[in-house]
């Protein structure tokens, strides 16, 4: 389970150490090669990430453009201050200028100086099903993206490139639309009510029952908006008293649903189960601050996927220390239920792990089954007590029928109880193996795992954000492209999801476009053998482990 050349070279730095600094530099070295045994004999099969290292040059260049654009930002303020150039911003009246600010005007500097230099980028306006290709609405700018004009043309057919459509469920036509059509004329739109009340349908209860089926789990709760699934629900899980691991890169909606809860948050480096290890153990050592009393609960929060990253948590870890320490898991399944694992269950099934060590399985509708929502799974216990105490299920309206079998349809397609095969899953597999291949031959680097459909390609220059952007839409691919505060300073990307709605050629034709605008663009970072050198990748699991 020990890579031989790694043991090789871990013997070549003892020999350079001597007296007790050499035996001290095996004994650290040895416990590491304990650990990487005891890991790799946790996965059924080899897991594959990668996360090249940026460059020097490109991240010292990264800085000095972030530099020179805060120089000129500070420039354009200054004109702007002098009336020399005309002012867009939303500023405070001169004669409100003793109350308190609505405005800050410093805080907004990267917005004005920076974000909308090339805002032209998002919020594009679609008129068509956003399937596997999509319809735009042309728009120009007088005045360097402060407002937009419609020219009333319509860009056809652009190659949707950016969307979270995992199994090309979200189409205008097929099973899964004829359902929900039927649906709308039996119950309507909206309910205009919540549970509790007289907002509970028949055909919510049936989509419960079948997410539990799904996952596997006693019970499940479905909630109308997936953000607040985790943002109402934490809060209703742990309070003073109690601590909160969370993965740095976790998303806003968990970050926001721990401060919401008031309990104590820790957070822990991404993927990095010594990190994560050190926390749970300083926590049962130590105890509460001051008190040092012990915590009532220690709830650990982990993303099946990263959507920034590609990356794939390193689950069966995670539950090994779980276990261990007697923690419970809170599991975001947003990006991978549908998305991962033989049977599309997420990523409790693409290990072959049991579901009932995930104390929390939480996921959204709004991904691999087009539609819009989130859902939380588990004991039985566990869902009676969120139905009384989730915010999500006191105040807020219930699903809307018509997205309620959307899902329906959407979940039971995957499971086979249409009559149809596993196919989607299939497709998307192979899509999502072919895409990432390519461009690790093309000499780009690429974040994440080898099965992840989310594929960040690395960007790092503030200028090449919207040049990226605005090069690929004129080739008729749509992209998503992020950069800070979304993602480090100096590692804005580009971010593409397959889905198995795409074809072979439009793979090729937005593969040949990457390749040309990454050609002129110069992005082309990557030091690996550009020609299939998985070798180097073989490491990953080993090398994430070391810090």
């Amino acid at each position: 389970t020990v890579n031989p050349d790694l043991t090789e070279l871990y013997i070549r730095r003892l020999i350079q150490g001597s007296g007790t600094e050499g035996s001290s530099h095996f004994l650290q070295e040895g416990q590491v090669l304990d650990h990487h045994a005891s890991c790799t004999s946790l996965y059924k099969k080899p897991f594959v990430e990668s996360f090249e290292e940026t460059p020097l040059l490109v991240a010292v260049l990264t800085y000095m453009g972030y530099g020179i654009l805060t120089i000129f930002g500070y420039l354009r303020d200054f004109l702007r201050d002098w009336k020399f150039e005309k002012c867009h911003l939303a500023r405070e009246r001169e004669e409100q200028k003793d109350f308190v600010p609505l405005y800050q005007d410093f805080e907004n500097f990267y917005t004005r100086n920076l974000y909308m230099r090339i805002r032209d980028n998002w919020n594009r306006p679609i008129c068509s099903v956003p399937g596997a290709k999509m319809d735009l609405l042309e728009r120009v700018t007088p005045d360097y993206n402060w407002t937009f004009e419609h020219t009333g043309n319509v860009l056809k057919d652009v190659i949707n490139m950016g969307s979270y459509n995992y199994l090309g469920f979200a189409e205008n036509t097929g099973t899964c639309a004829d359902a929900a059509s039927e649906c709308t004329v039996k119950y309507g739109v909206g309910v205009s009510s919540t549970r509790q009340e007289i907002g509970n349908l028949d055909k919510h209860e049936e989509l419960e029952i079948l997410v539990a089926r799904f996952l596997g789990v006693e019970s499940s709760m479905a909630f109308g908006m997936g953000f607040a699934t985790n943002s109402m629900n934490i809060p209703a899980l742990t309070g003073k008293g109690c601590l909160i691991l969370s993965d740095e890169l976790n998303h806003a909606s968990l970050v926001l649903g721990a401060r919401l809860s008031g309990s104590t948050i820790r957070v822990f480096k991404h993927n990095n189960m010594q990190s994560l290890e050190k926390l749970l153990r300083d926590a049962i050592v130590h105890g509460q601050p001051r008190t040092h009393r012990p915590w009532k609960k220690i709830l650990i929060l982990v993303e099946g996927i990263y959507s920034m990253e590609g990356s794939i948590v390193r689950l069966p870890e995670v539950i090994a220390l779980k276990k261990k320490y007697k923690a419970y898991l809170y599991l975001d399944e947003a990006h991978s239920i549908g998305a991962l694992g033989p049977r599309g269950r997420g990523v409790v099934d693409y290990f072959g792990l049991d579901p009932s060590d995930v104390d929390i399985m939480m996921g959204t509708f709004t991904k691999s089954f087009g539609a819009a929502g989130g859902y939380i799974g588990g004991k039985k216990e566990l869902i009676d007590y969120l139905r009384l105490h989730s915010h999500s299920t006191v105040y807020a309206t219930s699903m809307s029928p018509p997205i309620i079998q959307q899902i329906i349809t959407s979940m039971k397609c995957i499971m086979g109880e249409d009559g149809s095969t596993l196919g989607e899953l299939c497709q998307l597999s192979e899509n999502t193996t072919y895409f990432r291949r390519r461009l690790h031959e093309m000499g780009f680097i690429i974040y994440g795992n080898n099965d992840s459909p989310v594929v960040p390609l690395m960007l790092y220059m503030p200028a090449k954000i919207g040049a990226f952007g605005r090069e690929m839409l004129k080739r008729n691919i749509g992209t998503v492209v992020v950069g800070f505060p979304a993602t480090p300073i100096i590692e804005s990307r580009a971010r593409f999801c397959v889905s198995a709605a795409h074809t072979r050629e439009m793979l090729d034709k937005a593969l040949n476009a990457i390749s040309e605008v990454g050609d002129l663009l110069q992005l082309k970072y990557s030091r690996k053998n550009r020609h299939g050198n998985e070798g180097s990748d073989s490491f990953s699991f080993l090398e994430s482990h070391q810090d």
